[in-house]
């Protein structure tokens, strides 16, 4: 097991199309605050995600307080800024072959196709990496182009948690996505 605060991920780099995956640095912090502090983006997020986002928020995320950075945790860098991010939270004892995605964009870069291209990519590398046989993700049912990604990247819709989360409009459905590896 890692101590905590450790980061044996932090030498990853995965290029992708317009997009690299990396780790979070400290000097992310002024476009993690741009990017983030943005109502439209945590909507589909869960609470770990505030809104509004402010200094002391990206601060504790960066210090490793809200994720644990043992896991894979990556910034999306666009143009040299760091506007998303990407992780797999494995899980332990007999769902230990499995872990969670979740994932996150800035708008000004919604609707060009990253995060397709993201999930691939990080796909490509997390599942030998920790060994995985089973990718799960939850999207909220006020974010279908989230669960466009996942289809695109042969996620297959499992389940849907009914009212599941409270958001400040109301209760939503929380829909269960899957991919497996097969052989």
């Amino acid at each position: 097991m890692a101590e905590p605060g450790a980061r044996p991920h932090a030498g990853v780099r995965i290029e992708g199309e317009g997009f690299l995956l990396r780790a979070w640095r400290q000097d992310d912090l002024a476009s993690l605050l741009q990017h983030a502090d943005d109502p439209q983006v945590p909507r589909g997020l869960s609470d770990r995600f505030p809104h509004p986002y402010t200094r002391a928020d990206g601060e504790a995320f960066l210090a490793g307080r809200v994720v644990d950075f043992a896991h894979p945790v990556f910034a999306i860098d666009i143009d040299g800024e760091a506007c998303g991010g990407i992780a797999a939270r494995p899980h332990v004892g007999e769902k230990a072959h499995s872990a969670e995605l979740g994932y996150w964009l800035g708008r000004r870069h919604w609707g060009c196709g990253y995060m397709t291209r993201v999930v691939a990519a990080y796909l490509d590398w997390v599942v030998p990496a920790l060994g995985l046989v089973r990718i799960e993700a939850n999207v909220l049912d006020t974010n279908p182009a989230s669960a466009r990604v996942l289809e695109k990247n042969g996620f297959v819709e499992e389940g849907c948690r009914r009212s599941a989360l409270r958001k400040p409009d109301g209760l939503h459905d929380l829909r269960l996505f899957g991919r497996v590896r097969v052989g």
